[in-house]
């Protein structure tokens, strides 16, 4: 028995409607794999200062995804028009992020700021180790004074982020465009 063309059109549309999520929970595992090996690596071995930098990474790291995913979300396509007829390398990569707004915003500030929470938490359980061994203290106020402040870091960061990522959107989906551009020769 033939299956109807609109039954058909509507099975369809179900399983797209499931594709994106599937598709983005393999790349948060994907990604967050490699970020914690990469991050793992290093903070093994590592003193008060080499994973105080290694947390400093993260955090700036979320914080520019942050940017990306909010610029994606708020810049005016017209520009990049104007750009891409011009010829004007990124300009094509940054159309096509402005195409994807939903999904390029959903990987910048879900996953990837995730991810980056995540390993700023582990990042900061190091520290907050070594500075009670350096110092023989077993004292909870340590934890949660460096909690506090990565907390601080990354949140204060992000509405800075946010804000300057609305007010100059075009420069930074260009300057995204611009590297992606990079990947794309």
């Amino acid at each position: 028995m033939k299956e109807h063309p609109t039954s058909r059109k509507k099975r369809d549309r179900q399983a797209g409607r499931y594709a994106w999520p599937i598709q983005v929970f393999f790349l948060a595992i994907g990604l967050s794999a490699a970020l914690s090996l990469a991050s793992q690596g290093p903070l093994s071995g590592a003193g008060i200062l080499a994973a105080a930098l290694i947390l400093a990474l993260f955090i700036a790291l979320g914080i520019l995804f942050d940017i990306i995913g909010v610029a994606v979300t708020a810049a005016d396509p017209k520009p990049f028009h104007s750009m891409a007829a011009h010829k004007e390398k990124g300009a094509k990569e940054a159309l096509m992020l402005l195409r994807n707004a939903g999904k390029v915003s959903s990987v910048c500030n879900d996953v990837v700021g995730d991810i980056c929470g995540i390993v700023s938490g582990t990042t900061a359980a190091v520290i907050v180790t070594r500075l009670q061994e350096a110092f023989d203290l077993r004292n909870v106020l340590v934890s949660v004074a460096v909690t506090a402040l990565i907390s601080g870091l990354t949140i204060g960061g992000k509405a800075l982020g946010k804000t300057f990522a609305i007010q100059r959107s075009t420069k930074v989906v260009y300057w995204a465009g611009r590297f992606l551009h990079l990947f794309h020769r």
